[in-house]
């Protein structure tokens, strides 16, 4: 495990979105979060059962556990809208985020994002989604990453192999 710059520490408000620090207590609003059979279609890289509580338990606490993943909650409004994370992807830093579906169409995920990105400074840095999911790969773009070419992956939430969006931002 990798320790964190001190400045990953911060908590940040933007736009009446706000971070802070993953608490045990909003896991049941992230688990409640990708039961939502539309979500899991956008996101398509999912959890092979989402609806599997332990193993998304387990899951979790291997995230709260490793002091080199950024963790952050997004709230708005005071509610639990979504989580942002940081985490290595094959020996390269990688962001990943999951809005409620509630609080879609908002501009809480582009807000969170950009807090975000204040908080981790490291670039390049880098973000995928799959190629159907203009709104995530938007909010992206809206944040600074472009496109840096495109793959293949399975998507366990559609059940077969799909192209993915590589997204970079320098």
């Amino acid at each position: 495990m990798t320790k964190r710059p001190p400045s990953y520490d911060d908590n940040v408000t933007a736009g009446g979105v706000q971070l802070r620090e993953v608490l045990e207590a909003d896991l049941p609003f992230f688990f409640q979060f990708q039961l939502d059979p539309e979500a899991n279609h956008m996101a398509a890289f999912t959890a092979r059962d989402p609806a599997d509580k332990d193993a998304f338990m387990r899951h979790w606490e291997k995230i709260l556990a490793d002091d080199g993943i950024v963790k952050r909650t997004i709230l708005y409004d005071g509610q639990v809208a979504g989580s942002v994370v940081r985490f290595d992807q094959d020996g390269k830093p990688e962001i990943g985020y999951w809005i409620g579906r509630e609080y879609w169409g908002k501009g809480i995920a582009t807000r969170a994002l950009s807090a975000f990105l204040e908080v981790v400074t490291e670039r390049p840095i880098y973000a995928a989604a799959a190629r159907d999911n203009l709104a995530s790969i938007r909010v992206l773009e809206k944040c600074g990453f472009a496109v840096a070419g495109y793959g293949k992956w399975f998507s366990n939430a559609r059940g077969r192999e799909i192209e993915e969006t590589h997204l970079e931002l320098k």
